[in-house]
């Protein structure tokens, strides 16, 4: 099944892909909106920083160990069940923010970080199997959706927190509303599911994926987009502070940040379709990402334009490296297998990225080193993308 089958009625299109879109919005907000409650957090149960860190950091290794068995779930279940299954996961994690316990917290985060893994692998997948000729509109839909809805998320979370007090428990566990929308929406891909096509299922592989260049050119541009995209997620507030704003001005060019993010979807939907590779578009905008970074160190007074404009580059690059699962493979397994290994290997350096990032300022006293430390991943970043923007694809054997 190359495209969507000739057989699929508008309103069942129109369905499939509002059940994608609506899975796209479970796969971000659910992690990134506890940040603005996470002082809460803290007092309620008495934590620690390092321990307050690691309701950050234990998504991110949930991804970075979950991501490879996404792969394996779809060939035994297929597409469909097994995204049914990241919901319920994403949405039982939700639920457990409810119970008044630091460990089942914990839990139930983790939780959802397998789910959200699930979900990042196998979209792209879906993608490529249903929409072949048009990956780099739904690619960028559905994470314009991600960041639209995160980034809400999060502006909305303090006052629905504050509103009759019904506290930052509830109030992440509402998420759980959107989780249990997009459930019933996908209901009907079930109804119609067959076992996943024959590239998909293939016993055989003679070559692996980890031993090819354009993989590897693929896989790092996403992760050194990860490390520094989450450095700034967990700790822009505290970069700008120190550059001379106000705690409230620092939270509100941190959801800035993130809302840019979501930009790039609307831009890149015409761009992407009519560009013969992506190389010069990955390299300037990893370059532009670079001087933003520095930026925000030497000209803070202007944080509102690096911070914006760091948080397009950002989601444009992430953007970017999910077509490219598509676009550099032939078939729906190949495509599950690259976005298995590129968001193991992209997770496990946004996990490090700023646990590194805090004990870089830990020792210099200042968050100058963390700044040029993104700026330069931002660089690498951009060298990757080249690579990986070249318009050539894997071997048919990976």
């Amino acid at each position: 099944m190359n495209s969507i089958s000739p057989t699929r009625s508008i309103f069942s299109s129109v369905i499939l892909i509002l059940g994608i879109l609506l899975i796209a919005a479970n796969l971000r907000g659910p992690i990134t909106g506890i940040g603005p409650v996470l002082d809460q957090v803290i007092d309620s149960f008495q934590l620690t920083s390092s321990q307050a860190g690691m309701l950050t950091t234990l998504p991110l290794l949930a991804f970075a160990i979950a991501s490879p068995m996404a792969t394996t779930l779809a060939k035994k279940q297929g597409l469909e069940i097994s995204l049914f299954i990241a919901l319920v996961l994403i949405g039982l994690g939700l639920s457990t923010r409810l119970v008044d316990s630091v460990i089942i917290l914990y839990l139930g985060t983790a939780v959802i970080g397998v789910g959200i893994a699930i979900g990042n692998v196998l979209l792209p997948s879906l993608i490529k199997r249903d929409f072949q000729h048009k990956v780099a509109v739904m690619t960028s839909a559905y994470v314009l959706a991600m960041g639209v809805f995160a980034g809400s998320y999060s502006a909305l979370l303090i006052p629905l927190a504050a509103y009759q007090d019904i506290g930052w428990q509830i109030a992440l566990a509402s998420y759980g509303l959107i989780t249990l929308f997009s459930l019933i929406i996908w209901l009907p891909q079930l109804k119609s599911h067959t076992k996943p096509i024959k590239d998909l299922t293939q016993s055989h592989t003679q070559g692996k994926i980890w031993h090819h260049a354009i993989a590897w050119h693929v896989t790092l541009c996403l992760g050194l987009n990860s490390f520094f995209t989450y450095i700034m997620i967990a700790w822009l507030p505290n970069i700008l502070i120190e550059g001379g704003h106000d705690a409230q001005q620092a939270g509100v060019l941190h959801g800035a940040f993130q809302m840019a993010s979501a930009v790039p979807g609307i831009i890149l939907i015409p761009l992407l379709s009519k560009l013969k590779d992506q190389r010069i578009l990955a390299l300037s905008l990893a370059i532009l990402g670079f001087v933003c970074a520095l930026g925000l160190l030497y000209f803070p007074h202007f944080a509102f334009i690096w911070s914006t404009t760091l948080g397009f580059c950002a989601g444009a690059i992430f953007i970017l490296g999910l077509s490219y699962i598509s676009l550099r493979t032939h078939h729906s397994r190949q495509a599950a297998s690259l976005s298995g290994m590129a968001q193991c290997v992209g997770y496990l350096l946004a996990a490090i990225g700023p646990m590194f990032a805090g004990a870089l300022h830990s020792h210099f006293d200042s968050w100058a080193p963390v700044l040029w430390l993104c700026a330069l991943a931002s660089l690498l970043c951009g060298v990757f993308g080249y690579l990986g923007g070249r318009n050539v694809r894997l071997n048919e054997d990976a």
